[in-house]
């Protein structure tokens, strides 16, 4: 019967293969011609003072803007009020006065209630759990090695395999563009805080991913599904029948927010930077922004929506030589201005306790350095235990020992690195490279001028792989929401989820990278609320198996298998 039916098969593989090639080929041809055509108008975008807005543009971008306001007033609640302030100014760097005072005019400077809920969060599990992230360092790298793997474990992935799952939805963009809009919003001093953070971010990391290993859910196909809606959900019934309704009011409340963090942080401000770039390096007018957009939509639809999965399967295996040659570049950006590296480095620490009104003084800096932490590493987001609850292993510390390690990855390493290669190419204070990835492409310019067209394509690639890790994120959410309906009503229904996702896809193309990123911020950083909460009220749990775990690693009861 096989070799009856063997041919037709290889047929069909071979015309699937072929026609997902044709499709993503045809998908980047199109961007190039729609370039070649529109690309006459590229002189007069360049000499007009203000790049002008497609019609779809100026439509779309106010809506956004209300949207933000109503939710920032929730979401992004200023706990400090008034007590902080920083003075104004224009866009030449000169102070603005008010007519009506004659005074310099101020504004306040946020201190956000998520970003204090997560710079809380990380320093409570640094120290409740005995700073694991350091005495258990080496222990966690021979775990990722797979010093300790064992086939027998249950679960869906390798240890490794997990990692690589989760950093490449955080290793992207939020590297590459996020550390340019953290030095132009905070200044060099911003990076410090950023890494000050994910030092203490590690600990975050450790117990979102040990819980949603403690928590998962096993599932009749032999799938496993986990993350923080579950270990939220599950975890508190544990505890008794008067935490069981908060631990359900948790777990729907961060349903509802990952789906909001994929649309946003996950989506629309990937698809904004990779037409930034694109329109950057070749000279593609804004005002066509929406062709950029809709051509980005299809390729995203086709993976999510119409199922043709080895194009992303493809572009994911490609990212990891993408990080890998953006690392190089940046090695070669950094040692040819090696001599400006240690008042580089200087720049960094002395800044980061600045009183400079510029940046909002210290308390602005520290803002913007906890801010874009937790949007490159997701840190405290619990995101990233949605795909380490498959790791095959029946220890849930020893997931969580491998997790932890992101955060020192994404931004201990490769945030330094950026953050390097813009200040000694000395286009950090430019004012006129104010849209993040223009920023990080000017710097490497000065010298790789060629660079920033495989740079393009890099961040293409990392936008289009890490909006395809955040819709399963999304999915996610949707799934465990809609089967409280009925079992299966969540997957039978997820491709009206997807539908909106792709929408969002145009959506982010099309507006301001302003109202994005304060739209992808609130979306992103209010996972945290529930996941945050949740931790610490189940950190007493995830302590005594810790203890247990190290124990035992101490006697030598958990010899590695090589």
């Amino acid at each position: 019967m096989s070799s009856q039916y063997a041919p037709n098969g290889a047929k069909h593989r071979s015309v699937r293969y072929l026609s997902m090639k044709m499709i993503l080929g045809c998908g980047i041809l199109l961007i190039i011609l729609i370039s070649a055509i529109t690309g006459m108008t590229a002189t007069a975008q360049q000499t007009s003072p203000e790049p002008e807005k497609s019609a779809v543009s100026k439509v779309l971008d106010p809506a956004l803007e209300k949207i933000n306001g109503v939710l920032g007033t929730v979401l992004m609640y200023n706990v400090s009020g008034d007590t902080f302030q920083k003075s104004v100014y224009d866009e030449d760097g000169e102070p603005v006065v008010d007519p009506d005072t004659g005074e310099l005019k101020k504004e306040t400077i946020a201190v956000p209630l998520i970003v204090v809920t997560l710079a809380v969060g990380a320093v409570f599990f640094s120290f409740w759990y005995r700073w694991i992230t350091i005495r258990g360092f080496k222990h966690s790298i021979d775990i990722i090695r797979g010093h300790y793997d064992d086939e027998k474990d249950e679960g869906e992935i390798s240890h490794f395999r997990a990692l690589t799952s989760a950093l490449s939805a955080t290793v992207g963009l939020g590297n590459i563009a996020g550390v340019a809009i953290a030095i132009q919003q905070g200044g060099p001093g911003a990076v410090f805080w950023m890494m000050t953070m994910a030092v203490f971010g590690m600990a975050s990391k450790f117990s979102s991913c040990t819980l949603s290993q403690l928590y998962r859910q096993y599932n009749p196909d032999g799938t496993i599904s986990g993350g923080p809606m579950y270990y939220l959900d599950l975890g508190f019934r544990a505890k008794g029948s008067f935490w069981a309704p908060i631990g359900k009011f948790l777990a729907v409340m961060y349903a509802f927010m990952v789906m909001g963090g994929s649309v946003g942080g996950g989506n629309m401000f990937q698809a904004n930077q990779a037409f930034k770039a694109f329109s950057d390096t070749f000279n593609y007018p804004e005002k066509y922004d929406w062709a950029f957009g809709l051509v980005l939509t299809f390729l995203v639809g086709v993976v999510i929506i119409g199922g043709i999965r080895r194009i992303g399967a493809a572009t994911s295996r490609i990212v990891p030589s993408m990080c890998g040659l953006y690392i190089v570049a940046s090695l070669v950006v950094i040692g040819v201005n090696y001599e400006k590296i240690p008042e580089s480095l200087f720049l960094i620490f002395e800044m980061a306790f600045t009183q400079n009104a510029l940046f909002g003084g210290m308390v602005g800096v520290i803002v913007t350095g906890v801010t874009r932490a937790a949007f490159s590493n997701e840190a405290g987001l619990g995101s990233a235990a949605i795909a380490h609850a498959a790791a095959k292993t029946d220890e849930p510390v020893r997931e969580g020992l491998v997790a932890m390690i992101e955060p020192f990855i994404d931004t201990i390493i490769v945030c330094l690195m950026t953050s390097l290669v813009v200040i000694v190419s000395g286009v950090w204070d430019k004012k006129e490279l104010a849209d993040g990835v223009i920023m990080t492409s000017a710097a490497f310019d000065t010298v790789l001028p060629w660079f920033r067209y495989i740079l393009t394509i890099c961040i293409f690639l990392f936008a289009y792989s890490t909006m395809i890790s955040w819709c399963y994120y999304g999915e996610r959410g949707w799934i465990y929401l809609l089967d409280h309906f009925g079992h299966g009503a969540g997957l039978r229904s997820v491709v009206v989820f997807r539908l909106v996702f792709v929408f969002f896809v145009f959506w982010g193309t099309v507006n301001e990278l302003t109202t994005v990123l304060t739209f992808s911020d609130m979306m992103i950083l209010s996972m945290a609320f529930p996941n945050i909460i949740g931790s610490i009220l189940l950190a007493p749990t995830v302590l005594k198996i810790v203890q247990d775990y190290w124990r035992r690693f101490k006697s030598g009861e958990m010899l590695p298998d090589r």
